[in-house]
């Protein structure tokens, strides 16, 4: 029976032939669906690591060292408004803005004024934590998330540096600072995100890369910079 075709697939190019199945059709169906999902993954990957939301991660570890009870519940608050919601909802609200389909904002000139505001909030909130005597390492972070988003706005007047490496970059070091080697395990993201806003052609490799080594040298320099200068103040 001529049904019989279908459903009796032999590895016999005759049979495959006669039965109307174009092998190549085949492999292209699973290149297709193959690539929907790294696609699917990349997304993901791309949209848990967004830069507030690392902040988020960051800034719960560190209050928690620096600070208990009410004064870690003051510091959350705190950090939680200035880091990551204010630049959450910028992002979210000039996506719309500017119609675009995700919250990676594309376009360098698209990105200018959310990366202005972001780095206002963050100087904000840097002002508001030395006004209230927050621990120095909270206070260094909030200000190194200021200097490192304001890095961004002026490289990306002609460069789309990679904001999401420099989002894992720069906090690895942190933790890394504080925790020791556990803080590698923020660091192993990198790779995963480098190829996710490299598939996703968002960025260049050349792009993701220098957001990794930016953030890197600019957390490990601001660290360096703040408590060497900080320390003899400290003692007295």
């Amino acid at each position: 029976m001529v049904a019989m075709c279908s459903c009796e697939i032999s590895n016999q190019p005759q049979r495959l032939s006669r039965c109307g199945i174009n092998k190549t059709a085949v492999h292209e169906g699973d290149a297709i669906e193959g690539d929907r999902e790294k696609r699917a993954l990349a997304i993901t990957i791309s949209y848990v690591t967004v830069p507030p939301i690392i902040a988020l991660l960051m800034f719960a570890l560190i209050n928690s060292t620096v600070s208990t009870g009410l004064s870690f519940v003051a510091l959350m608050l705190l950090t939680i408004f200035f880091a990551v919601l204010m630049p959450l909802s910028i992002l979210i609200i000039w996506a719309r803005r500017t119609h675009a389909p995700d919250l990676d904002i594309s376009g360098m000139t698209e990105r200018s004024q959310p990366l202005l505001v972001a780095t206002t909030s963050f100087f904000f909130g840097t002002v508001v934590l030395l006004l209230i005597r927050a621990p120095v390492l909270t206070t260094t972070i909030m200000l190194g998330y200021s200097v490192g988003t304001l890095f961004i706005f002026f490289v990306n007047l002609r460069w789309k540096i990679s904001a999401h490496a420099m989002g894992i970059a720069g906090p690895t070091v942190v933790l890394l600072f504080v925790f020791g080697p556990w803080g590698v395990l923020l660091g192993l993201l990198l790779p995963l995100v480098i190829w996710s806003r490299v598939y996703l052609k968002k960025h260049t490799l050349a792009q993701a890369l220098a957001g990794s080594v930016a953030g890197f040298v600019l957390a490990a320099f601001g660290l360096w910079l703040v408590f060497v200068y900080s320390a003899p103040f400290a003692a007295h």
